[in-house]
């Protein structure tokens, strides 16, 4: 998906925060090489740090509670080399400033991820408008959606980490009190297992994901387009010039939306004589999963694979979601410096979002994002690490 502005705090701020966060050399850096203090701070009035999830096989994922956002997943190469495989920021001062570092970065998004057309939503018969925030539509539940809040933080064990958070009733006009839940694991297999949960006190509408930019190769500073993916969907749902889903489902085979036999990006990503790679520069769509049927996912399936011939990291993708969204990093470009100094230039990863479809509160016949008193809402979504 697209980077999108917040509207959380300057940058003055943020270079403030940075010196604070800066100021002591005391903590131990982890396998990734981040610095603990970095991200050692308060936003809101609420405590922002890094927390640390390993397992005994040389996993190690580093997670910060301000947006539930994964700043770093470090796992053996081939050679058995640690290597980093996503993008992000090596301080907190950089998350927080939505002026000039912008970005959804790890993050966990909602209330509703992905775009709905022109904000607008329909809930318990009332007409809703939501935020608009990109090409006239509600990205990612707005710019103030909750990649840019604070989280409760509890640490259950070495492994496994549990993040909180009270979204009130009108929280970027969306209605009902909700209380979300993100529980992160490392397992012992290399899996980072994501759990995304919530209940309400008035119908709303939730669709949770997590956005991680994934480069497998562990160098960022180069275009990730010789990753070799793969996409468990036999069709897709096409878009128009603003990105937004027409309500169509259509088949893959013969276009170069078609991942059901992996394959490079590079092979089909300039293809702009078709439209939909044009509109998107690049990937940025929603897949329908096969692994969902009947109104039911089936997270042990693979529903998507990614594989960097460069590292032989593989990462397997499984969850109960319907779709998945697709996103080849089209609009870095260079403007952005993340961990170790590096910029990230276009396409330097891929983004792998399971979903309920985009714009789904709009499109009765797709998958329902709608939650009621007494429902809960479950996401799951797991990414499984090996070598080949």
């Amino acid at each position: 998906m697209k980077l999108t502005k917040g509207l959380f705090v300057g940058a003055a701020f943020a270079m403030a925060l940075f010196t604070a966060c800066s100021s002591s050399n005391n903590s131990k850096l982890t396998v990734s090489g981040l610095d603990p203090a970095k991200f050692d701070t308060t936003l809101n009035e609420k405590p922002v740090k890094l927390f640390v999830l390993k397992n005994s096989n040389d996993m190690e994922v580093c997670v910060t509670n301000f947006g539930a956002r994964v700043v770093s997943i470090c796992v053996p190469n081939k050679a058995g080399v640690a290597t980093d495989v996503v993008l992000g920021y090596d301080n907190i001062a950089q998350y927080a400033d939505s002026v000039n570092n912008a970005s959804d970065f790890g993050a966990a998004i909602g209330r509703y991820a992905n775009r709905i057309n022109q904000g607008q939503i329909t809930v318990a018969g009332k007409k809703i408008q939501l935020p608009r925030n990109n090409f006239g539509h509600c990205l990612h539940g707005g710019p103030s959606g909750w990649q840019y809040s604070v989280y409760e933080g509890n640490q259950l064990n070495d492994s496994t980490l549990q993040l909180v958070l009270h979204s009130p009733d009108g929280d970027n006009n969306f209605p009902g009190n909700v209380t979300a839940t993100v529980t992160y694991t490392v397992t012992s297999d290399n899996t980072l297992d994501m759990k995304f949960e919530a209940t309400t006190d008035a119908e709303t509408v939730i669709n949770m994901t997590n956005h991680s930019y994934f480069n497998l190769s562990g160098d960022p500073s180069k275009a990730g387009t010789n990753m070799v993916l793969y996409v468990n969907a036999d069709n897709y749902t096409p878009c128009d010039s603003t990105f937004m889903t027409t309500g169509e489902i259509k088949p893959v085979y013969g276009t170069p939306m078609d991942f059901t036999k992996r394959h490079a990006l590079y092979e089909t990503i300039g293809d702009t004589t078709f439209t939909q790679l044009k509109y998107g520069r690049g990937y940025d769509h929603n897949y329908v999963l096969n692994t969902y049927k009947d109104g039911k996912g089936d997270d042990t399936k693979v529903a998507a694979s990614l594989y960097s011939p460069e590292s032989g990291i593989y990462m397997e993708v499984y969850t109960n979601e319907p779709g998945i969204q697709v996103y080849s990093g089209n609009f870095l470009s260079g403007s952005v410096t993340g961990k170790k100094g590096i910029a990230y230039p276009q396409r330097a990863s891929v983004c792998l979002e399971t979903q309920k479809f985009p714009d789904s509160p709009n499109k009765k016949d797709w998958p329902s994002p709608y939650l009621k008193p007494g429902e809960k809402y479950f996401s799951h979504v797991a990414y499984k690490f090996s070598v080949r």
